[in-house]
């Protein structure tokens, strides 16, 4: 059974909404710290969003501070991202992943499992 499984990325243009959703198996679902995380071609894994298990307590990237929301649907077992006003440089493989508990919890090594992975695509 696969833990984490994201879906929702599509091409979009300029300026428009898209949310992705990612359907969590774990048990431990509500009690764990979850985030998205991006990648574009060619760069690094990059922190987005994490919401705390504790008390909902959210974190965002600068760059997306303000424009995408994270959300986590506890009795669906389901992390979002609302993502607003999307831009070319939002153009990434979108990851959602859950915190290992050790480590900064803006690090992508940080976490583990990981899902597959859905494509974002911001066309101008």
């Amino acid at each position: 059974q696969v833990p984490l499984v994201e879906s929702g990325g599509r091409t979009v243009q300029v300026g428009e909404s898209l949310r992705l959703s990612c359907a969590a198996s774990q048990r431990t679902f509500s009690e764990d710290t979850m985030a998205w995380f991006r990648q574009g071609a060619g760069k690094e894994r990059a922190f987005v969003a994490s919401i705390y298990w504790e008390d909902n307590t959210t974190h965002y990237s600068e760059s997306v501070k303000g424009r995408f929301t994270i959300s986590r649907d506890n009795a669906k077992k389901t992390l979002y991202l609302q993502m607003n006003t999307l831009r070319p440089e939002d153009t990434a493989t979108y990851y959602c992943a859950a915190y290992a508990g050790v480590g900064s919890r803006f690090h992508a090594g940080s976490y583990s499992p990981w899902g597959q992975g859905t494509q974002v695509t911001v066309s101008s």
